[in-house]
């Protein structure tokens, strides 16, 4: 990955890859606003799992990406937006999925990811919407 003279084949195979974890949104929610949960990269992450519109941030995956980086490595909380490889040969895909559940907290607390995250999840789901956009860095893709 992002290696000059090579590329990232389409047929390596692929992993969810989790921006963003936020759960346990107040009902009374009904936008968030522009920037207010990422605004910048910010090495060895954010803080959490508090947010200024209420609900619990879990860890992004960029905690797991970044933990052999001295420099980086932190737990990751609220949003990281997207860096694909600058050498992929394909598109980058990222579903936003927001889910009205039949409880108002999923009473997750402390550190917890989106694997952690969907599992609380199943049992609870009265529907959901999803949003996909498609992101590349590559700029023969573009």
């Amino acid at each position: 990955m992002n290696q000059e003279g090579k590329t990232v084949p389409a047929s390596l195979p692929r992993i969810d890859f989790f921006h963003w974890v936020l759960v346990d949104i107040p009902k009374d929610v009904r936008e968030i606003p522009v920037g207010i949960l990422s605004s910048e990269v910010t090495p060895k992450g954010k803080p959490g799992p508090q947010t200024p519109i209420g609900g619990a941030h879990g860890i992004n995956d960029y905690t797991a990406w970044f933990s052999g980086d001295a420099e980086m490595k932190g737990n990751y909380f609220g949003y990281d937006g997207p860096c694909p490889p600058w050498n992929d040969s394909i598109w980058h895909h990222y579903i936003f999925t927001i889910y009205a559940l039949d409880t108002p907290s999923l009473a997750l607390g402390g550190t917890f990811d989106g694997k952690t995250a969907l599992a609380a999840l199943q049992g609870h789901i009265l529907g959901n919407a999803q949003i996909t956009g498609r992101y590349t860095l590559n700029p023969e893709l573009a």
